[in-house]
């Protein structure tokens, strides 16, 4: 087990945590980062758009003009592609992007961003997290301490009333619960701060078991 600094809402050390090996024993992989990231962001698409086709704009049935003798262009319906308000060719469509893979990539690639951060010096583990009062100036008196002013993320196992309500106002602080831990929200955050609490179960997420037996989560 790997030994790292606990830090207070006032960036004072007051002890250490146990992290598992796996972490940061596992190789830093980019193109794994990157695969896995771009299934994410697939996957929250919401594939909505739309397009009309020449059988669904208004208008048509009748033939504009007669096929000679008129000078013009030959013409069957004002709903083809060739006139203005008439179909789109080829358009896009309602479609799904999601699509799947498999868990244990998934997972691995998770311990490489992690272990991408740790080396970053970005992760800092918080041995609480708490506000008096729930006020947005006691979230920023914490972030000030820990000279985080973009792209913070908070890991949790257990969201705080008063807590939300604190950072809500704060655009670039989110709180995420520990069970939604994912490789983008990772590599997006320029600091990712995770309470001691939740360690163990940020390793469950990247598929390490503590029970020493070796297999995975």
């Amino acid at each position: 087990m790997a030994k790292v600094d606990v830090f207070n809402v006032k960036n004072a050390k007051v002890g250490e945590a146990e992290l598992h090996d796996a972490i940061l024993d596992y190789p830093v992989n980019p193109a794994l980062i990157h695969e896995v990231v771009k299934m994410q962001l697939a996957c929250r698409r919401s594939g909505t758009h739309s397009t009309k086709t020449k059988g669904l704009v208004s208008g048509g049935g009748k033939k504009p003009w007669k096929q000679k003798g008129t000078g013009r262009a030959r013409s069957g319906s004002n709903r083809s592609p060739l006139w203005r308000g008439g179909g789109t060719i080829f358009g896009p469509l309602p479609r799904d992007y999601s699509y799947s893979m498999p868990k244990k990539k998934v997972k691995n690639a998770l311990k490489s961003a992690l272990h991408a951060k740790f080396d970053d010096g970005a992760v800092l583990v918080l041995d609480n997290l708490f506000v008096e009062n729930g006020k947005t100036k006691e979230a920023l008196e914490i972030l000030k301490a820990f000279e985080a002013s973009r792209s913070v993320l908070f890991v949790v196992d257990a969201v705080d009333e008063k807590v939300a309500r604190a950072f809500g106002n704060i655009p670039y602080a989110d709180i995420l619960h520990v069970n939604g831990l994912n490789v983008y929200d990772v590599v997006n955050a320029r600091k990712i701060i995770i309470l001691q609490s939740a360690l163990p179960m940020v390793e469950n997420a990247a598929g390490i078991c503590r029970c020493g037996c070796g297999s995975e989560a």
